[in-house]
């Protein structure tokens, strides 16, 4: 406490921020009502479901899912687990539906032109006027992650965080093509958007998670809208990031990634062109090609702890997590906001750490 002038200015904000949080949903109560609309857009209708009421001051958490998923089977395991609850009882959240990949979608015609991922962002600004929301923080995983990331970039002014999950900023080159291309010989869409999803250890052992989504994908009664989807994925433009350039995100930024993932390297690489002074880096142990499915828990954790670095749920518990007295300091003093701070997260599943900042400054994860 050698500045204590720092302190009390930092004391001072926390006060400001501070909204009293409440108390996670008990076993046996019921959840909140979920709302679906849906809105016409330049590029067709998009549905989106809301959960929750918007709060004074906050954001929205905006999720959208990759391909194959449609907003239940990418996230609900994420957003119904125990301690995610302490979040979603403070956030109105929008999950938004890719078109056609929502519950009872009628199959697009023959011949219609289905919206490149660029056109998909373009989409967003639609959604957020017909609530009246005026801020997000993006919760994207795969081509939603890009998609997010597209977003961000024309609407900067509108977008307080990101937690990008598998990203893959890059556009296909032309080896990724005849691959492609020659993977589509032998293999049928649903089993190369599988390969897209999860690991190849994964599809291999056949656990009882391959087994439910290769069922969810490949008795999927709007099959050919998700081929539509894959395809726009496939045909993505390249986001263009470059570290020190005008094309970046300008929001603190969580980017997650299993280890051994298909798209780890592509994480890996985009991490090497974002802000590091804006960007977390949490690579994931034992979670394969979905954290979001496979380790809700400790994704949750970093979650929290993201948002705390962004001036949110300040007086927040921990359940699950212990931190320094020093890491403390340091998690507070993000909330400066100037959020200059470095944070590279990295994960081990043998220590259950999350490392932030300078070293030293651990958050420990028991999960």
């Amino acid at each position: 406490m050698e500045n204590g002038g720092s302190m009390q200015a930092i004391m001072a904000e926390l006060q400001e921020v501070q909204i009293t949080e409440e108390k996670p949903l008990l076993p046996g109560q019921t959840p909140e009502a979920a709302k679906t609309h849906s809105v016409e857009t330049p590029y067709g209708s998009v549905t989106f479901t809301v959960y929750g009421t918007p709060k004074p001051k906050r954001p929205a958490i905006l999720t959208y899912h990759d391909v194959g998923l449609n907003y239940k089977s990418c996230f609900q395991p994420l957003f119904q687990f125990g301690d995610m609850q302490e979040i979603i009882q403070n956030f109105v959240r929008v999950h938004v539906d890719a078109p056609g990949m929502e519950e009872g979608a009628p199959v697009f015609p023959l011949g219609y032109q289905y919206p490149s991922l660029d056109q998909l962002a373009d989409m967003i600004p639609c959604v957020l006027q017909y609530l009246n929301f005026s801020t997000i923080i993006g919760v994207g995983v795969g081509a939603g992650a890009y998609i997010l990331s597209r977003y961000a970039l024309n609407h900067p002014d509108t977008v307080e965080g990101l937690v990008l999950i598998n990203i893959d900023p890059n556009a296909k080159g032309w080896m990724d093509w005849a691959a492609h291309k020659l993977t589509g010989l032998t293999s049928s869409i649903p089993e190369m958007i599988l390969g897209h999803l999860f690991s190849q250890e994964e599809l291999s052992g056949n656990s009882e998670l391959i087994q439910k989504y290769r069922n969810i994908i490949t008795h999927a009664p709007n099959l050919d809208n998700i081929e539509l989807y894959w395809n726009s994925y496939n045909n993505r433009r390249d986001l263009n990031f470059e570290r020190g350039g005008d094309i970046t995100l300008k929001c603190p930024v969580m980017l997650v990634v299993g280890d051994q993932a298909p798209h780890e390297d592509a994480v890996v690489e985009c991490n090497s062109k974002l802000d590091p002074t804006q960007t977390s880096f949490l690579k994931m142990a034992d979670s394969g090609g979905q954290p979001q499915l496979t380790q809700p828990g400790k994704l949750t954790e970093a979650f929290k702890y993201f948002l705390q670095g962004m001036g949110y749920m300040a007086s927040s518990c921990m359940t699950r997590l212990s931190r320094s007295r020093t890491a403390s300091l340091t998690s507070a003093a993000s909330i400066d906001g100037n959020r200059s701070r470095s944070r590279t997260l990295s994960q081990s599943s043998e220590s259950g750490t999350l490392s932030s900042g300078p070293p030293g400054h651990t958050m420990e994860v028991s999960c």
